[in-house]
């Protein structure tokens, strides 16, 4: 048996309780942290208040050589650990598609995501978001300005009326976190009037939601990681309201329909 296990957003306590229990039966447990990390904790912390040992892969660990991980799941109840929900990597479908070639019964138990958590903190309604797109930092795509896999998507969600989550870089090797006002920077170059609105350590018992331009945001700070950046759409009246009261939005600046 090989079990997907979502962490949540934040730290060891984020877990779902039916995540835990699965977790205190298995007999191995493997993570990654490449794709996202539990910023409120250590993999001590997590090793020590969930009482087992922690097998961290890297992003060749899982996608090249998950061999070891796969053959011990043939004869043993095998975890496998990632922040948020355990699903929302294409790394993570592979891998358990992997498992049903060998016939290894797999098993998935969810966590919070960023994209939920942040819909329930701006109080933009989950079903008026469009397609997300992640923000890199600029020495990792190596060309001038915005990735059109950025602008592209922004534009075709505000043409569309819809809200835009951007997810904001992560070099977990290199332990660097791309913060929202170096986001908001980045984006005032295209967009430098557009609103958006920052979210910050959701998960955490005291995450932040705050609006204003992109010009506006690239000059405030927004504290420790994660960040990430929504841009809001067509907003209905209550969606409005949320933003307004929320997140201190300007009620001139929105598009209220």
């Amino acid at each position: 048996m090989l079990t997907f296990i979502g962490l949540g957003l934040y730290d060891e306590r984020s877990i779902t309780v039916e995540g835990r229990d699965a977790l205190q039966a298995a007999d191995r447990v493997y993570a990654e942290f490449y794709t996202s990390q539990l910023i409120g904790t250590t993999i001590d912390d997590l090793e020590s208040s969930h009482d087992l040992e922690i097998d961290v892969r890297d992003r060749a660990g899982v996608e090249q050589h998950p061999e070891d991980m796969l053959e011990a799941a043939e004869d043993e109840d095998i975890a496998f650990l990632t922040a948020g929900d355990t699903m929302i990597s294409t790394t993570h479908v592979d891998l358990r598609l992997r498992a049903h070639e060998r016939g290894i019964e797999t098993r998935v138990i969810h966590g919070v995501t960023a994209q939920t958590a942040t819909s329930s903190l701006t109080g933009l309604q989950n079903y008026r978001f469009g397609k997300a797109t992640t923000l890199p930092f600029p020495y990792a795509h190596g060309a001038e300005g915005l990735p059109a896999s950025v602008t592209e998507t922004i534009d075709k969600n505000r043409a569309d009326g819809l809200h835009t989550v951007v997810y904001l870089d992560i070099k977990a090797e290199r332990e660097e976190y791309m913060t929202a006002d170096v986001g908001a920077e980045l984006l005032a170059e295209e967009y430098p009037d557009l609103v958006g609105v920052v979210v910050a350590r959701a998960g955490s018992p005291e995450p932040l939601v705050e609006a204003g331009t992109m010009t506006e945001l690239a000059d405030r700070e927004f504290g420790d990681p994660l960040h990430l950046l929504v841009i809001p759409g067509e907003c209905h009246l209550l969606e409005a309201d949320a933003l307004i009261e929320l997140a201190g939005a300007d009620r001139e600046t929105l598009d209220i329909v």
